[in-house]
């Protein structure tokens, strides 16, 4: 289910101001849209749809950019945003459990994120570290070599707030 939001006129000022700093150039879209993201953490349809209006481009075309790619997210990330790789050579050597384990410890599904704003869960399709698999990152740090009961212990040293992502 789909909340709205109302956008602050500054949140709308600043990304009319980043599609500025691209020239409202309809070719710009990926690069506008990350500025926002980093900016705001997420991109809702109500800033899909600023964007939209400012590139002159439509609403789907940027909806189309944004769902298509991993990296962007429709709804906010938790604090420490935890992605399970499930590229091959992760798969294959668990990642599945490791996604299962988090899923319990977590009480989330894929792409949810907890009330508590602390935590949110993705499994992402290759993170390139295959040599060390299977690999979570949790913000940008990242676990490798991973078995199962290595999970509560990542999940533990988060919850403590003993490390800032």
């Amino acid at each position: 289910m789909s909340v709205k939001i109302e956008i602050s006129q500054k949140t709308r000022t600043k990304i009319e101001e980043i599609c500025k700093s691209f020239n409202n150039e309809p070719g710009e879209l990926i690069n506008v849209l990350h500025k926002t993201q980093d900016y705001l953490g997420y991109l809702p349809a109500e800033v899909q749809e600023v964007v939209a209006h400012e590139l002159k481009i439509s609403t789907a075309k940027v909806y189309g950019v944004v769902s298509f790619y991993s990296f962007f997210t429709m709804i906010p990330k938790g604090r420490f945003p935890v992605s399970i790789c499930m590229g091959t050579a992760c798969y294959v050597r668990g990642a599945e459990r490791i996604l299962d384990e988090f899923k319990h410890l977590l009480k989330l599904g894929v792409g949810e994120t907890g009330a508590d704003g602390l935590f949110s869960l993705a499994s992402l399709r290759c993170v390139g570290a295959c040599g060390l698999a299977p690999v979570v990152l949790v913000g940008e740090k990242v676990y490798g070599r991973l078995a199962t009961d290595d999970v509560k212990s990542i999940v533990e040293e988060y919850k403590g707030g003993g490390c800032a992502v």
